[in-house]
Parts: C-alpha cells; structure tokens; sequence
C-alpha cells in the first residue's frame, strides 16, 4: 500500500498501480506518481517517501521544524 499526502488530500494506491516494487527507487516513484497525477516531477521535490517495516510506503511533503 502506498499512503500519500499531495496537496492537502490523502489517496492510497496498490503498488500495482504504479507499477513499482520494494527494489524501486525513490526517484523512480517519484516520477511514477508525477504522471499518476498529471503534474511536473519538480512538484514532488520536496516530499519524502518513508517505508515501513510492513513494506507499505508513506510518501508526504518533508517537514520543517523552527
């Protein structure tokens, strides 16, 4: 399962969906959910993508602290 946080909205995607697996790059998801949602790559340049150890992947704008 892939959670995404894009744009103030959440979506859950199969991996299927995108076509990816736990060998995948992050740059390669990346530009996998760039064409997903019809937007530039730079849109995700400052996101992050956090596996867990259930192999699901979080993928959410970095935080900024201070």
């Amino acid at each position: 399962m892939i959670h995404i946080r894009f744009e103030g909205r959440s979506y859950d995607l199969e991996e299927t969906d995108l076509g990816i697996s736990d060998r995948t790059d992050n740059h390669e998801i990346f530009d996998r959910l760039a064409r997903h949602f019809e937007v530039k790559r730079d849109r995700f340049d400052r996101y992050v993508i956090d596996r867990r150890p259930s192999g699901d992947y979080i993928v959410r704008p970095e935080a900024v602290y201070g």
